[in-house]
């Protein structure tokens, strides 16, 4: 019977990107526990391959009208609402079974914080004397919020590593009721005696090097696999010093500090040795900031780990302007295939609105470099954000059309905590609930529509699909009347995708394909539409892992 129960909770959602719930946070907090004599266990409830589809909650209702058909098209959206992982009732068993005193549960994202909280039900049914404790983004931004449940004892803002371990004990000793107790511990959120909340500001790992490295044996490493090898996160550094509108990472009081170089490649050095890793995703917010650092880490990496053959990934995106030749240079060297670069917006007016600085000067260095370098790009676009405008987002496309780039459409979301958070709610554009804060749920209508944002969404797809086309073939197909029915083998994505663009370019309609074959109109913006199909006369469609370049006439 382990002392302490951490829980990753299941998703419902469209999608779930497997490579991503890696619980390397729970598993840091192991760690942290386990280094002051605690016993843990770990159950990630995504570790599984298991999913299942369940009815649209009624607050979604209205993205009938957007994502209403099944599409076996390379233009699909979304259709089906699922339930991924394992069944709240094996939850159940899995915390009965436990016994622990303590149980923490994770609550990252603001949209899956219903998901946190049926887990603190199952907990408090299955094993009613255990306490409870909620950690995570969510948590810490609305703490009070999430301690409205009486389903929660305690909360914990800020990085459980330093917490944990202090409420652990508190537990033990059944020091859990002693207030002056509580009040010591760092990020601690408690209900007083009288019902009051005591809220701490959130806890901060000053020296990120002095806490141990997470405890991955407790993760079913099995499930993470990419291939025939293991899959690992890593996180070098933690905060951001940035302070862009939409994001609360840079607003809040965690402030930016980096691992040393040593650190991250002992890292690395177990992630090959104890779990013969091939893929290692940096979950950082700004990894390449530091040039010098960042620099030391990458030539590191290449004179250890050269011969492992690891590819390397930065996937929250890194900044345009913190990288130059020999970073990208070095990067190639050490494994990394893809740069994956926040953009944000070409437009200087929404760069302003974002609080981002323009890194067009840049961007068009780094394309070139990493054309030079054979490294994929992928630019990331934020549409739909509130006083966006969606014309400026088709210039956004058309920029990423002529150059050796996919476009990476992130439809907006109001994160509690940023900026741009404020800003919704102010303009009365908040939903009503926390379930609809994700991109997926199409959140916020203001200056760009729902269904403009849709359309981007569809239209981001097409570029990148033409942009294979371009790839492959070196030239777009001819404009023509759209099929009613795809004869051939619609199970065949790039003929089907390549039929459908020809009609696209012919009469500015997104179409999908039904599972029978039948070509059905998408709902989306025609006036849009016809913008992105008149502009890409200016700029043509660069090709991404080739120089082809496709003109108009």
């Amino acid at each position: 019977m382990p002392d302490i129960l951490l829980l990753q909770p299941p998703v419902r959602d469209f999608y779930l990107t497997i490579k991503r719930t890696i619980p390397y946070g729970l598993a840091s907090i192991a760690a942290s526990l386990e280094k002051c004599g605690f016993s843990v266990e770990l159950f990630d409830s995504l570790a599984v391959s298991k999913s299942k589809t369940i009815d649209l909650p009624d607050e979604m209702s209205y993205l009938k009208q957007y994502y209403q058909d099944p599409d076996i098209s390379p233009f699909s959206l979304f259709h089906k609402f699922k339930h991924f992982g394992y069944s709240f009732e094996h939850i159940g068993k899995i915390v009965r079974e436990s016994g622990a005193g303590l149980i923490g549960i994770s609550s990252l994202f603001t949209a899956y914080y219903d998901e946190a909280i049926k887990i603190a039900e199952i907990v408090k049914k299955n094993n009613p004397k255990s306490i409870t404790v909620l950690g995570g983004h969510h948590p810490t931004i609305m703490p009070e919020k999430v301690m409205e449940s009486s389903l929660v004892d305690f909360v914990i803002r800020g990085e459980g590593e330093v917490s944990m371990p202090l409420l652990a004990e508190a537990v033990k000793k059944g020091m859990t009721h002693n207030e002056e107790i509580l009040e010591k511990i760092p990020g601690l959120v408690f209900r007083r005696q009288n019902g009051d909340i005591v809220s701490s500001e959130p806890a901060i790992m000053d020296n990120l090097d002095s806490f141990p490295l997470p405890s991955m044996n407790l993760i079913k490493n099995s499930y993470y696999r990419r291939g025939k090898k293991g899959s690992a996160v890593i996180t070098a550094s933690r905060g951001c010093p940035m302070d862009c509108s939409y994001c609360s990472v840079g607003s809040s009081s965690l402030k930016y500090r980096r691992r040393t170089v040593k650190s991250v490649i002992n890292e690395i050095e177990r992630a090959v040795k104890d779990f013969d890793c091939g893929f290692i995703d940096f979950e950082d917010e700004n990894l390449s900031l530091n040039g010098k650092w960042f620099l030391e880490l990458l030539n590191e990496i290449i004179s250890r780990f050269s011969e492992s053959k690891i590819e390397f990934r930065a996937m929250n995106g890194l900044f345009p302007p913190s990288l130059n030749e020999k970073i990208i240079q070095n990067m190639k060297k050490a494994g990394f295939k893809t740069l994956n670069l926040s953009l944000g917006s070409t437009s200087k007016a929404q760069q302003k609105k974002f609080r981002r600085p323009d890194v067009l000067e840049n961007l068009d260095e780094i394309l070139l470099l990493s054309g030079k370098y054979y490294l994929e790009a992928v630019c990331y676009i934020i549409v739909g954000a509130p006083g966006q405008l969606s014309g400026d987002s088709i210039s956004d496309l058309l920029y990423l059309a002529g150059r050796r780039a996919l476009a990476g459409v992130s439809v907006f979301y109001p994160a509690p905590g940023s900026s741009d958070y404020e800003t919704a709610s102010g303009l009365g554009l908040l939903p009503d609930c926390f379930s609809l804060m994700r991109s997926s749920a199409i959140p916020v209508s203001h200056t760009t529509s729902r269904l403009e944002s849709v359309t981007l969404s569809r239209l981001g797809r097409i570029l990148n699909f033409m942009k294979m086309i371009v790839d492959q073939d070196g030239i777009l197909p001819d404009p023509e009347i759209p099929p009613l029915f795809i004869n051939s083998d619609f199970s065949d994505r790039y003929q089907v995708g390549k039929k459908l663009i020809s009609g696209f370019l012919y009469d500015g309609v997104i179409r999908g394909v039904g599972s029978g074959g039948q070509v059905f109109t998408h709902r989306s913006s025609l006036e849009l539409n016809q913008l992105f199909i008149d502009g890409l006369k200016n700029t043509g469609v660069a090709g991404v892992v080739t120089d082809k370049h496709q003109t108009f006439n």
